[in-house]
């Protein structure tokens, strides 16, 4: 079953790049040249021009590298200056991390959910890789060091760094949590934000890696995200009968266009996938 991941999605696929991403060894390299690439933006939205913040809809990997390496024709551990990175998020850059992986036929795949913090847990993607025994959770966006725990190989379960889309969905629907403390930000949280976040859970752990911003799910009824969250629960814990079932649900939900909305507010646009 683990097989399928090292191979490229339509997004993960780097095109004409992928040398450069065959040039990385080791997921302290990869995680190295996702910093030296990407522009967070928001958290570095200061170094952001306003006439490149279109950039973070780039969506393809290939994309994503078309703009670095018309700016920095140069391997990617090169030094990129701050300003000159491609802006994008937390998706791009868990990706990007991923696309490396699979590149060198390493299965990897990009998880959503969300930041515990005592104030307001926001949405975040991570990666994680198959380590030919389990799946090992890391985060290219964060620097060694920086952290109590392992960055690159993040615990699970309860009080754990990160929590699964589904597993914050189960908490709420088992009134543990306030919803309205998981979402983008205060203004845009609450059931209905971490409902769609589990169709985008349920969509990039089976390869086809939505933007954040990208309309899907509001349409599930909450009994029916209920299901899918159990069904995401178990096939972490190993159920293969459950990984079959998400497999199913994932082709059965996958868009074959978007509607992409917009951080900045901008118009929505219909996007073909």
């Amino acid at each position: 079953m683990t097989t399928r991941f090292a191979q490229h999605s339509a997004f993960s696929d780097p095109g004409s790049h992928g040398h450069l991403l065959r040039q990385l060894s080791g997921i302290e390299e990869i995680c190295a040249a996702v910093t030296n690439l990407g522009l967070h933006y928001t958290a570095e939205a200061h170094l952001l021009r306003a006439d490149r913040r279109h950039e973070i809809n780039a969506r393809w990997i290939s994309t994503i590298l078309d703009l670095d390496q018309a700016r920095h024709p140069r391997p990617l551990l090169h030094p990129r200056p701050p300003a000159d990175r491609v802006a994008g998020c937390c998706r791009d850059h868990a990706l990007l991390a991923v696309a490396a992986l699979r590149e060198h036929q390493i299965p990897a795949r990009t998880r959503v959910g969300f930041t515990p913090s005592p104030d307001f847990c926001g949405d975040h993607v991570i990666a994680e890789w198959w380590n030919g025994t389990r799946w090992q959770r890391f985060d290219p966006e964060l620097q060694p060091g920086s952290r109590t725990f392992n960055i690159r190989d993040f615990p699970t379960g309860e009080g754990a760094p990160f929590q699964t889309a589904a597993e914050v969905w189960t908490a709420y629907r088992a009134s543990h949590l306030d919803p309205t403390r998981y979402g983008a930000h205060p203004a845009l949280a609450g059931p209905t934000f971490i409902r769609a976040a589990v169709v985008h859970e349920l969509l990039h752990r089976n390869a086809h890696e939505t933007l954040l911003w990208d309309e899907v799910g509001l349409n599930l009824t909450d009994p029916e995200a209920d299901e899918l969250a159990r069904l995401l629960l178990a096939a972490d814990t190993g159920n293969p009968t459950a990984e079959a079932d998400v497999a199913h649900h994932a082709t059965r939900l996958r868009p074959t266009t978007v509607t992409q909305l917009s951080p900045y507010g901008d118009q929505p646009v219909t996007v073909d996938l």
